[in-house]
């Protein structure tokens, strides 16, 4: 009877023990980004990026398929889409996770080799390594982090994939002097406003 009894006692604390480890060693979701409006960012959905409401990113060229990225004062900006690296079970962007960047656009539809996906490039005009369109899936990743964390702002990053041949850091992404996006330039400040053209959001 006493060894049925202390087995039994020993599978109870057994039993509590792995339920309570389990509990410890959940990790939580990394938090939401949150869009201009408070609500989380949504994987697929339409984006503009403005920079401290008096820029917005944009491109180069029309179509936007073939050009660079930019921040301008010249007109409405461009709509992204943002897809998380690794699927999301809620469709949720979230900071710190890798990323794609793609301008949401129809017009590369049936264009070979030719994407609307965000990736770094040479640039021989703006001297320099600056963000393009061209990218590949899964090669050409991004994460978005709070500026401050009592702001409303974001900071977008590129992270290099160049594994298993390093780790490399991620760097930030700004505009340099011709108001080119850029890696490693000084921090900028961005928020997503929703498009109301999209009328998913």
């Amino acid at each position: 009877m006493k060894i049925t009894k202390f087995l039994g006692l020993s599978f109870l604390l057994f039993a509590f023990a792995a339920t309570s480890f389990h509990e410890g060693v959940q990790a939580e979701d990394p938090t939401a980004v949150l869009d201009f409006y408070g609500r989380e960012v949504q994987a697929g959905a339409s984006y503009l990026i403005d920079h401290e409401d008096i820029r917005v990113v944009t491109a180069t060229i029309n179509p936007i398929c073939n050009s660079d990225v930019l921040l301008s004062t010249g007109n409405e900006g461009l709509p992204v889409k943002f897809s998380p690296v690794i699927n999301s079970t809620d469709g949720v962007i979230r900071e710190g996770t890798l990323i794609t960047v793609s301008f949401d656009a129809s017009t590369c539809t049936g264009m070979a080799g030719v994407t609307p996906m965000w990736k770094i490039g040479f640039n021989s005009t703006a001297k320099g390594y600056i963000v393009t369109t061209g990218g590949v899936d899964r090669l050409n990743r991004f994460k978005i982090t709070k500026f401050e964390s009592d702001s409303s702002f974001y900071q977008l990053s590129y992270c290099p994939n160049s594994e298993p041949f390093c780790e490399c850091p991620c760097v930030p992404v700004g505009a340099n002097s011709d108001n080119y996006l850029a890696p490693n330039v000084s921090y900028a400040d961005f928020r997503f406003k929703p498009d109301t053209r999209d009328q998913s959001t």
